[in-house]
């Protein structure tokens, strides 16, 4: 049974989804001003682990992440460099897709971009002047936050904190706009030679929050399973989605509320572009093996913070570098394998059924890990054996393959050796047989230069591709 901690009631609740057999799942996606930095990579894996876990149950999972592409960064950035905003989005769109590529993360079922819903956030902004939950002001339409009975209730704030520290912190024009200090704003007004839209309320553009709670309950329904983002979403951007969706539709808006720790750098500093200490995924794979970098930041549970050092870094290349060294070692016994009956499979079967237990606990990956690293010993000990069962061998890598799949990690992706190299491989065996070692030193160095690796072991040479 999966539970998931909720934050709206901060327990483990029993996951029930709306229809049997499926879920749909919105997370927030990046403001496409810049490339991703680690920080946004945390939430984007920690999200693709849950789906892949979810997928890994047998569910349906509608997946559903958005693309901020127009806001005051992005106009900040193109007037910049002389360019338009949709030309800004375009570029770091595309970037967004290569880097998620390296890192192995799913492509979302729908990446809509809130330019392309401007109809529907104005007819949603307009309902929610019609039921009196907001109003315009001099251009700007904001919502009334103090109306909406539940509000501060998922990030636990108080309202009247809330107006004070409100009032600490907004401008005297934006002040006089305001009928409350906490109203935010649905609707901004274009400044001049600004990207804008024509509504009932002049030229502007959607404000934040208004541009989830529209792609959300367009393609999920106005009522859907999990909504998922980083912390620091919790208050406003969330709160703000809640408060804008249920006075539009009067029903609930998400069941479960997911939200993933930070990653922090020294001294537990959070990461942000903000505060200029950020890594970029798009730097980070030139240079980092994209598929330790994937373990890395799935290996920690998604509520716990996660610190990137390099120290760290190297951690995660050296636990990987177990699971592939015993994974292709125990590929390579299949070689001289004997057709016997299986009779490993209880062991196996307990290994993924306590994985299982582990992830089933709001999706405990360290917990999962371990029985990851049971599968590895476990293959291991097998390869070691004088003699190993094809359908044993098969059974241990299948296992390995299925559970290492969820965290994004491929261990069955490596390119087919040619005839070529096979035919290298097999003289350097041959002169190694006749210590002939100054031509087997020549051929591994060569094999080397081409990106193949050669492991000498007791039942022969294993090679496989330098990915």
């Amino acid at each position: 049974m999966l539970k998931i901690f909720n934050t709206m009631t901060r327990e483990k609740e029993e996951f029930k989804p709306l229809t049997p057999n499926e879920v749909k799942m919105y997370v927030c996606g990046p403001t496409v001003y810049n490339y991703i930095h680690i920080g946004n990579a945390r939430s984007i894996v920690a999200f693709d682990t849950v789906r892949r876990y979810l997928e890994f149950l047998g569910y349906k999972v509608n997946f559903v992440s958005n693309f901020t592409d127009v806001d005051d960064k992005m106009i900040k950035e193109a007037n910049k460099e002389g360019i338009t905003v949709p030309e800004v989005a375009d570029r770091f769109i595309k970037a967004f897709y290569e880097d998620i590529a390296a890192i192995n993360v799913k492509k979302a079922t729908k990446n809509p971009r809130a330019t392309e819903n401007i109809p529907e956030i104005i007819a949603f902004v307009q309902d929610l002047i019609d039921k009196d939950y907001a109003y315009e002001s001099q251009g700007d339409v904001f919502y009334r936050a103090r109306k909406f009975q539940h509000y501060g209730e998922l990030s636990g704030q108080d309202i009247d904190q809330l107006v004070e520290g409100a009032s600490e912190h907004i401008g005297d024009a934006e002040f006089d706009k305001k009928q409350d200090p906490i109203d935010f704003v649905l609707w901004k007004k274009a400044k001049p030679n600004e990207i804008s839209w024509d509504s009932p309320w002049g030229a502007g553009r959607p404000g934040w929050h208004i541009e989830c709670s529209v792609m959300s309950t367009k393609y999920l329904g106005d009522t859907f399973d999990i909504h998922g983002g980083g912390q620091d979403l919790e208050f406003p951007h969330h709160e703000n989605e809640i408060a804008q969706s249920e006075a539009k539709t009067g029903k609930k808006f998400v069941n479960y509320w997911m939200h993933n720790g930070f990653v922090t750098v020294e001294d537990n500093e959070k990461m942000s572009k903000s505060l200029g200490n950020f890594v970029t995924v798009h730097d980070l794979v030139k240079t980092t093996d994209p598929q330790v970098l994937r373990f890395f930041l799935s290996s920690t549970h998604y509520r716990r913070p996660l610190e990137y050092s390099q120290s760290n870094l190297q951690k995660a290349a050296d636990n990987l570098y177990k699971i592939k060294t015993a994974y292709n070692n125990l590929k390579f016994r299949l070689k001289d394998a004997t057709d016997d009956k299986i009779d490993i499979q209880t062991q196996v079967a307990k290994v993924e059924e306590d994985f299982k237990t582990a992830m089933n606990d709001d999706f405990n990956v360290q917990n999962g890990l371990t029985e990851i690293f049971n599968l590895v010993s476990l293959a291991n000990s097998y390869s070691a054996q004088a003699t190993v069962a094809k359908n044993d061998v098969n059974v241990i890598l299948k296992a390995m393959v299925d559970l290492t799949s969820i965290l994004g990690i491929e261990l069955d992706n490596q390119k087919d050796l040619s005839d070529e190299i096979q035919k290298m491989v097999d003289k350097r065996d041959e002169a190694r047989a006749n210590k002939d070692f100054a031509t087997s030193d020549k051929l591994r160095d060569h094999l080397k230069e081409m990106g193949v690796i050669l492991e000498d072991t007791p039942q022969g040479t294993r090679w496989h591709i330098n990915d």
